[in-house]
């Protein structure tokens, strides 16, 4: 966890054990084969291509090395793979068993012996999709998952420790597991092969004294989703990445960034909440932009900000940027699936892309559990924390947890991905349980 940079001294503190901690992939299905993000190496900006900003299009070769439109068409396939599953998980509840898209960006239904195979495949075939022939239905694999969340919970402390999380591997047509060390039982339903041995993740830096100090600042120009902020409760101040923009269900002008930016989570909503301040270059405090009116950090990792009276018109805008440069412009909400192209905008990082490669998963972070999260082979760093996951256009994670925090810079695990096969790992809250959880607020379209 804990992506937001804080203001102290000692937050530019050598990492532990970097060499010891090359091998952390942040989840389960890192276990899931797909592209490993590119070393950030100096390349010719490409001209822009319409909707994307040159800043996006260079990540996106470098990362992704696909085109731009390439990227747009695989975002837009996996929404429709989305959709299938939502429409198959209902009616083919028996066969249906998971889908995503394969490395070439083709869309695959998994199916499995059990009722309504024969309308599954060819409802498969006729949206043009290609058909796998599994052993397990997705209804079994998430019974498994279900079932081995019960038997860790009645395992010694020593042994639901070690475990740091599980998920339905979809294209292994299993659940994964990732344990800390080896030789710990596992039940017998639990394939060897899919029981990972890594690291646990880093939870990110320790909290410090250090008197936050606001100084004026101009209020002017647009704020977008990947723009720096400080939240300060008292004594402590973070760096975190905004969130994307939206109005909660009175319409108030919102910001929906990371549960962990907030400070102070109790005082949330309260007279007390910990504020939303604009980051001046040098990381000089600016004027208060908004309230966190309401924080979770738990199973979720969500904050909604409320965006002060003088600040509305700034926030009104549906834009995710890398700050100073061209934006992109959000035209709806996205479900993950396995394998869609996905980039991510940070203050500490700006755009960098990856496919993801697990969803609905449960992992450990530090002391707490992080449920129906998505994960993605992108590099993330202290200050990138609150800030928008996007699949082409549309609105789809925030960025809340890291494999490779406590790196200065993500050329040296991404270098040290290359050559271990364990390539960064961001996890995210997918943007639409956020929207589910509170309903009537809504991510900015216009």
């Amino acid at each position: 966890m804990l992506l937001p940079r804080i203001r102290m001294s000692a937050a530019g503190s050598s990492p532990r054990n970097r060499l010891r901690k090359a091998a952390v992939a942040a989840s389960a299905t890192a276990l899931v084969l797909g592209p490993v993000a590119g070393s950030a190496s100096a390349e010719p900006a490409p001209a822009p291509a319409p909707n994307l900003p040159a800043e996006l299009i260079a990540a996106v070769q470098r990362d992704l090395k696909i085109s731009p439109d390439e990227y747009l068409h695989r975002a837009d396939v996996a929404q429709k793979v989305a959709a299938f599953a939502i429409s198959a998980q209902r009616q083919y509840p028996q066969a249906y068993a998971g889908s995503w898209l394969d490395n070439t960006g083709k869309a695959v239904i998994a199916l499995s012996q059990g009722q309504g195979l024969d309308e599954a495949r060819k409802a498969a075939q006729d949206a043009g999709f290609q058909v796998k022939d599994v052993a397990k239905s997705e209804t079994v694999l998430r019974s498994e998952k279900n079932a081995f969340q019960q038997w860790l919970s009645g395992q010694p402390e020593a042994v639901a420790k070690a475990v740091r999380g599980v998920v339905v591997d979809t294209m292994n047509n299993s659940i994964a597991v990732r344990v800390d060390k080896p030789g710990l039982p596992m039940p017998g339903f639990v394939d060897p092969a899919r029981v990972i041995v890594m690291p646990a993740a880093p939870v990110g830096p320790e909290q410090a004294d250090d008197v936050a100090q606001p100084i004026a600042g101009q209020a002017n120009g647009s704020i977008a989703a990947g723009d720096g902020y400080a939240s300060v409760a008292g004594r402590m101040q973070l760096i975190c990445s905004s969130g994307f923009n939206g109005l909660d269900a009175k319409n108030n002008v919102v910001n929906i960034t990371a549960g962990h930016c907030d400070p102070n989570i109790p005082a949330a909503g309260t007279a007390n909440a910990p504020g939303m301040f604009e980051l001046l270059p040098g990381n000089h405090v600016g004027n208060q932009l908004g309230t966190f009116q309401k924080s979770i950090l738990g199973n979720q990792d969500y904050s909604i900000v409320s965006i002060n009276d003088a600040n509305r018109d700034r926030f009104g805008n549906n834009l995710v940027r890398v700050q100073g440069a061209a934006p992109i412009a959000i035209t709806g909400v996205a479900d993950p699936v396995v394998g869609a192209p996905v980039c991510k905008s940070g203050t500490r990082t700006g755009f960098s892309c990856g496919v993801v490669n697990a969803v609905d998963q449960t992992v450990q972070v530090g002391d707490r559990e992080l449920t129906q999260s998505f994960s993605a082979n992108i590099c993330a760093l202290p200050g990138d924390s609150g800030g928008p996951i996007v699949t082409g256009t549309l609105a789809l994670g925030i960025s809340s947890a890291s494999s490779v925090a406590d790196y200065p810079h993500c050329i040296i695990p991404e270098v040290l991905g290359m050559i271990t096969g364990d390539a960064p790992q961001l996890f995210a809250q997918p943007v639409n349980v956020v929207l589910s959880d509170n309903p009537g607020l809504r991510v900015r379209t216009n």
